[in-house]
């Protein structure tokens, strides 16, 4: 069994933050997206992908960046939260990629396909088209420089090549000694 010096804890103390803080931004977003509507009518469902991106702009640059940023901003913290949560550094970044935007897309739809029971909302395609470009966006955005500044130890140095100076070394890159082995016991007749 291998031990985990202080950057065992401080890898735990990261991974149950980016819990506990992906918790609660989909608390939040439950909140914004699954409470009921109070609204004389209702339009219909958007089932025809970007036909509601195109008519908002046409009906205006406003309207449609305010449309495309809310689609995309709802679901972004995901992108950053679900990796840290994973806690993962050594890790493909396409493989990350892939990952997070796969989450972020079922959550998305999931979200929409409950909105059916909800009064006063519509499902709406080009939602799910933002929300999940939004995750991929936060994601390539930070996660790639992040893994790298936590893989450097957070000091903004990068390591030391090869005949240079490195320092002290940590806990963990510390001689731990000979691997223990376990002797070999014959089997009885």
């Amino acid at each position: 069994m291998q031990r985990q010096g202080s950057g065992g804890s401080a890898a735990i103390r990261f991974r149950v933050a980016g819990g506990f803080l992906l918790l609660a931004h989909l608390a939040v977003v439950a909140w914004l997206t699954l409470r009921p509507l109070d609204v004389p009518w209702v339009t219909a469902a958007n089932l025809e992908p970007l036909a509601g991106i195109k008519a908002d702009l046409a009906a205006g640059p406003v309207r449609a960046a305010r449309r495309i940023g809310e689609g995309m901003l709802l679901l972004a913290p995901l992108g950053i939260l679900l990796p840290m949560a994973g806690g993962r550094l050594a890790v493909s970044p396409w493989a990350s990629l892939a990952r997070t935007v796969a989450a972020g897309a079922l959550l998305s739809l999931g979200i929409e396909l409950l909105q059916t029971a909800v009064p006063g909302r519509v499902v709406d395609v080009d939602s799910l088209l933002l929300n999940t470009a939004g995750v991929a966006l936060a994601h390539l955005l930070v996660v790639p420089a992040g893994r790298a500044r936590l893989r450097r130890g957070g000091s903004g140095r990068r390591p030391a090549g090869p005949g240079k100076e490195r320092g002290p070394l940590l806990r963990e890159d510390a001689p731990q000694g000979p691997t223990p082995t376990i002797p070999r016991v014959g089997i009885a007749p």
